[in-house]
C-alpha cells in the first residue's frame, strides 16, 4: 500500500532536543572549514588536536524483517541463514536523509547483491529513529525503530523496459530492476536516486514514484547490467561500480554522482569520476573531476555535502573485520587539486576527517559485544555506506550489511544495521620526544609491508611507518623486505611464474627465489601477501593472501592522507635495500625515490620523512638530490656494501667511532642502530653496559634510533623473556625502558602498541 512521503520535517528546536548536542562538539570547529581536523579554533598556537570520540550507537537487528512479501528465495545463504524470509529483508542502509527532528530516512540498496537473487526484495526507503546507547549511565535501548516506509514504483509506466511487476497496477520496483545505492531530497521535496545497474540517476516524487525515464551516463557509458545494453556490446563501467556516493550542491540544483570504482581500461585505476548534473535542465553540465582513491580496490561509499564545493566522501575497502585496511571519510574540494603536491594530475583536494577503525569509546558503549566494541570503536564492517554530518556539527556514520553475509563483529553471526553518532573532541596533545617507527607496518599483527600492517601501525599510535623500497623490472618502487620475495608473497603458488625462479649474487651471497626486477607492476599485482615468520607468528597467517604489495606511492599517499593519535602528520621512513646491486642492474633508487617524494609534496627537512639505509654512497648522493632528512644504518657487524665493492676496509664499528659518526654527520641527520651496538648481549643473553655510542652520536647533532624492538621471547634478552617459548610474548616494555634510559631517542618496533604503552608509562 501506499505510505508515506519523504517530506518528514522538523522544527530546528526539537532537533536540538532529540539529537544528542554536546557543548565543546563538532559544531564548535565547523566555524572553520567543515572536518578541518587541524583547525585550533579560538586557542590558536595551543597544542591541541581533535579525537573522534563515540557519542552514540544503536543497531537494527539483522533478522529484523518489515511488512511486505516474503524475500531472500534466491538469497545465498550465510551464517547460519537461509531465505525465503517471511517478510522484507532490511539488509543495512546504503544512504539517508536526517529529517533534523531524530528521525532519518534510510535506505537499503537492491537487496542481495544482484539481479538474479533479488526480484522479490522491494525498493523502500524506511523511516528510522535511533534510540541512542550513550553510555555513562544515559543509556537508551540502544535500537533502531523502524516507522513507516515508502516504496519506489512506477506507477506512471515511465519505463521502457519490463520491469518484475510489469503487469502490476502500482509497479512496484525490486532489486531486480535498479540497484539504487544513493538518494538525495531536492528542496521541492522530489528525490534523486542514484543506482548501479545503469548507472542511472533516477527521479521520484516524494512517494515513491517514477517521474521521469532513468538519466543515462553520458559517454554510452553502460555496466553489464544496463537494460540497454545490446547483445555482444562491451560494457564500460564495471559491475556494481556505479553511484554508490551522490550528494548536492549549490541549492540543490546540481548533483555531484561519483563513480564507485575505476572505469575500465583507465590508465590509473585509483581514479574515480566525479560529475555534476543538473537537475533543472535534466542533464550533465560535462564537468568532472578525479579522485584519487587510497588503492585501486577500493570503493566510495556515499557522499555529503558540507560546503559550497566540500563534501565527505566514504572510501573503503572490500574487507571487514580485522582484515580491515579503509574504513574512512575524507574532505573534498572541487575548488583545489591536490595542494600538497606538484604532481599536477588534477585530483581533488582531500584530507582526513575520521578514520572509522579509531574512535575513542570512554563511556565503553557497548563494549566487549564483538570486534571493534571496546575501548576504542571501530566500524570494521565491508560495506561502510553511510556519512551524514549532523546540524550539531557531529558525524553519523552506519552501514550496510549484505545480509546475510557480513559477520564483521562476530564471526558466524550476520551484522546489525548500526548508526553511530561521533564527536570530534579537542584533547591536549602532548609530545613525549620518542619516535615509534612502525617496523615494516604492525608487522606482529599483519602481514609486513602491507597497507594492512601500515594502517594497524597508525592505528596503534606509531609516529612512523617503515617501507622497505625495491624496484619492479618497469622501476616502480613497491615495499618488500627483499627484492626476493619467495617468503613474503604467494608467488610459488603461480604456476605462470615457474619460469621465473632463479640465482642471483645479492650483495656477495647467492640468492634463489623469485625477484621483484624479474616482474611488471601488472605482474607483481597478480600475487598476494603472506606472512614471513609463520611459525613465531601464525595468528598473522590468517590474512595470508588477502593483501596486495602496495607501491611507495600508495604507502606515501596512505601516510600523508593519515594523521597519529597525537593529530599530527604520519612520517615515512623509507629504506633504499641493496643499492649497489640496483645500480648494477640498471634500476637505480635514488632518482625514483626522490621522484616519489617529489610528487607526495615531501622535499624538505620538516616534512616527516627519514631515508635510511645500510650503505653510505647513496645517503650521500640522495644528500645532494633531496632536502629530507637521511639516516645511516648501522649493523653489529659487518660492513656497509658498496665500501666492500669499492675494496674500502672500513666497517660497520668503524661508523661509530667518534671520528666515523662526525663522518656521517656530514651527510645524514640520525643513526639507527642494531641494537647490541648500544648495548651488547653478555654470554647469557642477559644485557650488558651500553656503550658510548649513543652519548657520541648525540655530541655530533645525530638523532639515534634503534632496531628492532620484538616481543617475541626469541628477539628478547634473556631477562625479559617470559617462558622457554621462543614464540610467546615477553617484556618488551622492559626492554624498550633500558635502551630509553640508556639515551635512545626512538624505536624501530613490529609491535608499536606495546612501544608506545612503555613510552607513556614513562610519564
Amino acid at each position: 500500500m501506499r505510505r508515506s512521503p519523504l517530506l518528514r520535517t522538523a522544527a530546528a528546536g526539537t532537533a536540538a532536543a532529540l539529537l544528542l548536542t554536546t557543548a565543546g562538539s563538532a559544531a564548535a570547529v565547523a566555524g572553520g572549514r567543515p572536518g578541518d581536523r587541524h583547525d585550533p579554533g579560538p586557542q590558536a598556537g595551543s597544542s591541541w588536536h581533535l579525537e573522534p570520540t563515540l557519542e552514540g550507537r544503536a543497531t537494527l537487528s539483522a533478522d529484523f524483517l518489515a511488512e511486505g512479501p516474503a524475500s531472500g528465495a534466491q538469497a545465498s545463504a550465510a551464517n547460519g541463514r537461509q531465505g525465503p524470509w517471511d517478510g522484507q529483508v532490511i539488509p543495512g542502509f546504503s544512504a539517508m536523509i536526517d529529517n533534523g527532528d531524530g528521525t532519518f530516512w534510510a535506505q537499503p540498496d537492491n537487496g542481495f547483491g544482484s539481479k538474479g537473487n533479488s526480484a522479490d526484495f522491494l525498493l523502500r526507503s524506511y523511516l528510522v529513529e535511533p534510540d541512542w546507547d550513550t553510555g555513562g549511565g544515559r543509556d537508551g535501548s540502544g535500537e533502531i525503530e523502524v516507522l513507516d516506509h515508502v516504496s519506489y514504483d512506477d506507477a506512471n509506466d515511465v519505463l521502457d523496459f519490463d520491469i518484475v511487476h510489469e503487469g502490476s497496477d502500482e509497479r512496484l520496483l525490486t532489486g531486480a530492476d535498479f540497484d539504487i545505492e544513493s538518494v538525495v531530497r531536492a528542496d521541492d521535496g522530489t528525490l534523486w536516486v542514484g543506482e548501479e545497474f545503469g548507472p542511472f540517476l533516477l527521479h521520484f516524487d516524494a512517494e515513491g514514484t517514477l517521474l521521469e525515464k532513468p538519466f543515462p551516463l553520458p559517454g554510452g557509458l553502460k555496466s553489464p547490467q544496463n537494460p540497454y545494453l545490446d547483445d555482444g556490446e562491451e560494457p564500460t563501467v564495471r559491475a556494481s561500480r556505479g553511484f554508490e556516493a551522490m550528494a548536492p550542491a549549490r541549492g540543490g540544483r546540481y548533483l555531484y554522482p561519483v563513480l564507485e570504482g575505476a572505469l575500465p581500461g583507465d590508465d590509473d585505476q585509483r581514479r574515480r569520476v566525479i560529475r555534476e548534473f543538473d537537475t533543472r535542465r535534466g542533464e550533465y553540465t560535462g564537468r568532472t573531476w578525479d579522485y584519487q582513491a587510497d588503492q585501486e580496490g577500493n570503493v566510495l561509499g556515499d557522499a555529503f555535502a558540507v560546503g559550497k564545493d566540500s563534501f565527505w566522501i566514504v572510501e573503503r575497502d572490500d574487507l571487514e573485520g580485522p582484515a580491515s585496511v579503509t574504513k574512512r571519510v575524507y574532505e573534498i574540494d572541487l575548488s583545489e587539486t591536490d595542494r600538497d603536491t606538484p604532481r599536477g594530475e588534477g585530483y581533488v583536494r582531500k584530507e582526513l576527517v575520521l578514520d572509522a577503525l579509531r574512535v575513542e569509546n570512554p563511556r565503553g558503549i557497548d563494549a566487549g559485544e564483538g570486534y571493534g566494541l571496546g575501548e576504542t570503536y571501530a566500524l570494521p564492517v565491508q560495506s561502510f555506506e553511510t556519512v551524514l554530518r549532523l546540524r550539531d556539527g557531529r558525524i553519523l556514520v552506519g552501514n550496510d550489511n549484505n545480509y546475510p553475509g557480513n559477520a564483521a563483529r562476530n564471526p558466524g553471526t550476520p551484522d546489525d544495521t548500526e548508526m553511530v553518532v561521533i564527536d570530534l573532541e579537542r584533547e591536549r596533545t602532548r609530545d613525549d620526544g620518542i619516535t615509534v617507527v612502525g617496523h615494516r607496518g604492525a608487522s606482529g599483527y599483519r602481514p609486513e609491508h602491507t597497507l594492512a600492517a601500515y594502517e594497524q601501525a597508525i592505528l596503534q599510535c606509531a609516529d612512523y611507518i617503515e617501507p622497505d623500497v625495491v624496484p619492479t623490472s618497469d622501476g616502480v618502487l613497491v615495499a618488500r623486505h627483499e627484492n626476493e620475495i619467495s617468503g613474503t608473497t604467494d608467488v610459488a603458488d603461480h604456476t605462470e611464474f615457474a619460469d621465473r625462479r632463479t640465482t642471483k649474487t645479492i650483495d656477495g651471497t647467492a640468492v634463489t627465489g623469485w625477484f621483484t626486477e624479474d616482474f611488471t607492476l601488472a605482474e607483481l599485482r597478480t600475487l598476494r601477501a603472506v606472512e614471513r615468520l609463520p611459525q613465531v607468528r601464525p595468528g598473522n597467517t590468517a590474512f595470508d593472501g588477502l593483501y596486495q604489495v602496495p607501491t611507495l606511492d600508495e604507502v606515501l599517499d596512505l601516510a600523508r592522507h593519515s594523521e597519529t593519535c597525537d593529530g599530527e602528520p604520519v612520517g615515512v621512513y623509507p629504506e633504499t635495500k641493496h643499492p649497489t646491486y640496483f645500480d648494477s642492474v640498471g634500476l637505480s633508487l635514488e632518482a625514483p625515490l626522490v621522484e616519489q617524494l617529489d610528487a607526495n609534496g615531501f622535499d624538505s627537512r620538516r616534512d616527516p620523512v627519514i631515508v635510511q639505509s645500510f650503505e653510505t654512497g647513496n645517503l650521500r648522493e640522495l644528500d645532494d638530490a633531496t632536502d629530507v632528512r637521511l639516516a645511516q644504518l648501522v649493523s653489529s657487524s659487518g660492513a656497509p656494501y658498496d665500501l666492500v665493492a669499492a675494496g674500502d676496509p672500513r666497517t660497520y664499528a668503524d661508523l661509530v667511532t667518534r671520528s666515523g659518526l662526525r663522518e656521517i654527520a656530514r651527510y645524514a641527520d640520525g643513526v639507527g642502530l642494531e641494537k647490541n651496538v648500544m648495548i651488547p648481549r653478555e654470554a647469557d643473553g642477559t644485557l650488558g653496559e651500553p656503550t658510548p655510542v649513543i652519548r657520541d652520536a648525540h655530541r655530533t647533532g645525530l638523532e639515534v634510533h634503534g632496531w628492532t624492538f620484538r616481543a617475541e621471547n626469541q628477539f628478547l634478552p634473556a631477562e625479559f623473556r617470559s617462558s622457554a617459548d621462543p614464540a610467546a610474548h615477553g617484556d618488551l616494555a622492559g626492554e624498550l625502558d633500558a635502551f630509553l634510559d640508556a639515551g635512545m631517542d626512538g624505536a624501530f618496533s613490529d609491535h608499536p602498541d606495546v612501544a608506545v604503552a612503555a613510552i607513556e608509562a614513562r610519564r
